[in-house]
């Protein structure tokens, strides 16, 4: 009874371990010695027992699929027959047909409705979701396949840990596709609408889909019986010396989302970060690159940029000119107020022009003369638009300056000599004596 007993228990050891065959497990259970079994061993049938019984007690989709086809043939035999061959070879032949008809009849029925629409992200998705698609449908029709067959037992766990690794891809595969399509279609939608997160959207992207990707790794690896905290905590000490290395790349990413934001420019726009002023050409997750008025190209860290402080020369909304008119001192009183209310009704009379801010006053006695002080606000703007209205206005100040017999100001300087000073010049050599200004 004790060595029935230990032969049973043996063979239960022995299976889970992937002994091949019964009779290695006899040979085995005749030279073990004849006692009784001990704790250790007792613990490690249980658990093979257990894991066997789960294993027959909680077969796959793939394995409910090729039961189901066995029965429909009425195929019962355990070993591997013509009929066995025939049916593998018959699911992946339907396999590639009916990948055939995903690729060529569903999808393109898909995209024809899609272009119906009014959205354009089915436009997008569809496309997008075909290559997983026919890919799931090749793996069903390949595995199924090879399941039929009757194979050994390490074949079978490849084969079982294949299939589990190749559907997560191709999950995975597929979500990332979808995930793409609508960032994109995110960002045409940003774009047009004007919005500032448009100029943020490619680097958006491409972080999000690189956190999705490691998302699936993780999971993938741990869906195959892996510790996925035990890798990361072996990560954790190498993770601590690379943060420490890449610490001012870090520092950039971080002044990218800053702005990102923030949103105190996009591309195209033109500001002045510190002493630089120039376009925004792009803004990646390490540097934002500015094109100078001199055509050069700066690249500037983005923790600097976000630090800094951004003047933003595109959003203006009006543009705002003040100016001062120097005339001379020859001018009377009456000729400056008629000056001042002709200089305000030509600015008033622009179209382009606020009326109520427009200001004009006479304002300082200067060394060499007397100012008045101009001060105006175009509408639009855009600064070619607003350069041409200020040269117009002058233009025209010009010529109310000199309708009324007045002369702008230039810095002058007169001198008096009187006394010992002007006896000298008068008795130097004509040659020598300066001429009269």
């Amino acid at each position: 009874m004790k060595s029935l007993y230990r032969r049973l228990l043996l063979v239960l050891v022995l299976a889970g371990m992937g002994w091949p065959s019964l009779g290695a497990a006899e040979a085995a259970a005749d030279a073990a010695p004849a006692s009784e079994p001990s704790e250790e061993l007792l613990k490690t049938a249980a658990a093979a027992a257990t894991l066997l019984k789960n294993e027959k007690e909680a077969p796959d989709f793939l394995e409910h699929v090729v039961d189901s086809i066995l029965r429909l043939f009425n195929v019962s035999t355990s070993g591997n027959t013509v009929t066995h061959y025939a049916i593998s070879a018959l699911l992946f032949v339907v396999a590639l047909l009916a990948r055939r008809i995903v690729t060529r009849v569903f999808f393109p029925i898909l995209r024809r409705l899609a272009a119906k629409t009014e959205t354009t992200l089915d436009d997008k998705l569809f496309p997008a979701l075909e290559g997983p698609a026919a890919a799931f449908v090749m793996m069903v029709g390949l595995f199924s396949s090879l399941r039929v067959l009757k194979l050994s037992s390490d074949a079978d766990f490849y084969i079982s840990r294949g299939s589990q690794v190749g559907f997560s891809l191709v999950i995975f595969w597929g979500l990332w596709r979808a995930l793409a399509a609508l960032l994109e279609h995110g960002n045409e939608v940003a774009q047009e609408r004007g919005l500032g997160i448009a100029a943020f959207m490619p680097w958006i992207r491409k972080s999000l889909l690189t956190v999705f990707a490691i998302l699936a790794v993780l999971l993938t690896i741990q869906s195959l019986g892996f510790d996925v905290k035990a890798i990361l905590a072996g990560l954790g000490i190498g993770g601590l010396a690379f943060a420490l290395a890449a610490q001012d790349t870090i520092a950039n990413i971080f002044g990218a989302i800053v702005v990102a934001v923030d949103q105190p420019f996009k591309i195209g726009e033109t500001v002045r970060i510190g002493a630089n002023v120039g376009t925004i050409e792009d803004i990646g997750l390490r540097s934002t690159r500015i094109r100078l008025v001199d055509k050069s190209l700066m690249v500037i860290p983005n923790k600097t940029v976000a630090s800094d402080t951004i003047t933003n020369l595109s959003r203006f909304t009006r543009r705002r000119f003040e100016q001062v008119l120097g005339l001379t001192y020859a001018s009377r009183p009456e000729q400056l107020q008629e000056l001042i209310e002709a200089i305000r009704e030509i600015v008033q009379a622009r179209p382009e022009v606020d009326r109520d801010g427009v200001m004009v006053y006479f304002r300082d006695f200067s060394a060499s003369s007397l100012d008045l002080w101009l001060v105006y606000e175009v509408l639009d703007a855009d600064f070619k638009k607003a350069m041409k209205v200020k040269q117009e206005v002058n233009l025209a100040l010009m010529q109310a300056v000199a309708a009324r017999g007045l002369a702008f100001a230039y810095p002058t300087q007169t001198v008096e000599l009187t006394g010992a000073a002007l006896d000298r010049i008068a008795a130097a050599p004509a040659s020598n004596r300066a001429a009269p200004r």
